[in-house]
Parts: C-alpha cells; sequence; structure tokens
C-alpha cells in the first residue's frame, strides 16, 4: 500500500470513537480505496499529534521513535483482540499480555503535595518517562472496558472494503463514515448492473 500523507487522513471519527478513545486508536491506521494508507501514529510526532489532540499527553511530551513503536504495537493488539471479539474466536495470548502489561504501567493513585501557601493537593505526575505509560494505561483501560462493557455486543468492522476500521453499530449502519457506505452501495448497484456477485 502506498502512505498517504497525514494531511490526507480527513476521514470523520467511527461511531463510538467519542465514547471510547481505544476505538479511536484503533482506527489511527487507516486503509483507503486506490491503495491509500494513513498511519496516524506513523511518525513521533504525528504519534505526539494524536496524544495531545485526546488529551492524553502534554503537547511538548517529546515523543521519540521507540514510544510512535510502542503505540503502533498496542494499537495491533488491540485491533487483533477487537477482530477476535467481532468473529467469534479466542484472543490471541500475546494479546491479552500486551493489553495486561500496558494496564499495569502506569499508577492509578494521584501522589499528595503539599503548596506552603494554599496546603495540600493531590496530582497525578507526568515525568517525561511516564507519560507514554500513562496513555497506554488509559488506552488499554478504555480497550477492556469496551471489550468487556455493554457496547462490545456493537462492535463491528466497517463493511466497506477496503476500509479496515472498527464501529460501534447503530441500527443497521455497518459503515464508519457517509464516504464507506456511498462506496459499498455503489459497489452493490454496479454489482447488479454487470450481473456480478459481491
Amino acid at each position: 500500500m502506498r502512505e498517504a500523507r497525514i494531511e490526507d487522513a480527513t476521514v470523520p471519527p467511527a461511531p463510538g470513537a467519542e465514547a471510547h478513545v481505544a476505538l479511536d486508536f484503533a482506527n489511527s491506521a487507516v486503509a483507503s480505496p486506490g491503495g491509500h494508507f494513513v498511519d496516524l501514529l506513523g511518525t513521533p510526532a504525528a504519534a505526539e499529534r494524536w496524544l495531545f489532540e485526546r488529551g492524553l499527553a502534554p503537547a511538548d511530551a517529546g515523543v521519540q521513535e521507540m514510544c510512535a513503536a510502542q503505540l503502533r504495537s498496542l494499537r495491533e493488539h488491540l485491533r487483533s483482540l477487537f477482530a477476535a471479539r467481532v468473529d467469534g474466536l479466542p484472543a490471541l495470548p500475546s494479546a491479552l499480555a500486551a493489553v495486561n502489561d500496558a494496564l499495569g504501567k502506569a499508577p492509578t493513585a494521584a501522589l499528595l503535595r503539599w503548596d506552603d501557601e494554599t496546603g495540600p493537593y493531590r496530582v497525578a505526575p507526568h515525568p517525561t518517562n511516564e507519560i507514554l505509560d500513562r496513555a497506554l494505561a488509559a488506552l488499554a483501560a478504555d480497550a477492556a472496558d469496551l471489550l468487556t462493557g455493554p457496547d462490545a455486543t456493537r462492535l463491528t468492522r466497517c463493511g466497506s472494503t477496503p476500509c479496515n476500521r472498527y464501529l460501534l453499530r447503530h441500527g443497521r449502519r455497518h459503515w464508519c463514515s457517509t464516504r464507506c457506505g456511498d462506496r459499498a452501495r455503489a459497489a452493490r448497484s454496479y454489482a447488479r448492473r454487470t450481473g456480478r456477485a459481491d
């Protein structure tokens, strides 16, 4: 597949992404017609922007290639778990291990601090070396909640080839965007006109 520029990624978030950042995360690698592929985590700068835009890291987090690679790796493990859930298949042990590893990376309790003027307060520290761990833990926790919660039965993959995105189904809608729905309907119409099967 040809890599498309990040600016070309004009596909709106899939249904459910507003409620589950893990769904948005899984969909951060987008396959489009014509062999185009957009990876919103493809470079350290892109990964940093993606994390910042979702409130998972500060704008100046200093994401390096190793961090971006860890994000892409977790994304593929989550996609594997989503596929297993949608297809009714057993999960890969490596995918479960990766999610559980990410879940255990970040402390959950805010630390107690003391300001001489205002007194005690609680804060979750974000030293540079913990920013990625906290982001990975948040993404893994949201994915675990999605896979075990009431929305799990609505999880499906987009029904428009070659789209590779996941969504939460609403009624009969099986597409991640209007563009994919239009493409699927056009393909069915063409198949009927030419006598070809879907």
